[in-house]
């Protein structure tokens, strides 16, 4: 799980003007991996792929949808 977490490090600070994140910003962040600075309006969109239980899921779902 550390592997994870030192990978993926949440921004503290605004990637485009560089105003600080209040640390309810950052849980948002993380939670939401999306959201827009307050101060610069700028959108910081964490991308990451899916999880291999997010990946069996979607395979399950289109074979469902095939044989319909």
């Amino acid at each position: 799980m550390e592997e994870n977490s030192s990978k993926e490090k949440i921004p503290d600070k605004c990637p485009h003007c560089g105003h600080k994140l209040s640390p309810w910003q950052q849980v948002l962040l993380n939670v939401d991996r999306i959201l827009t600075c307050k101060n610069c309006w700028y959108k910081i969109i964490l991308t990451t792929p899916p999880t291999k239980d997010q990946s069996e899921i979607d395979e399950s779902l289109s074979s469902q949808n095939d044989k319909e």
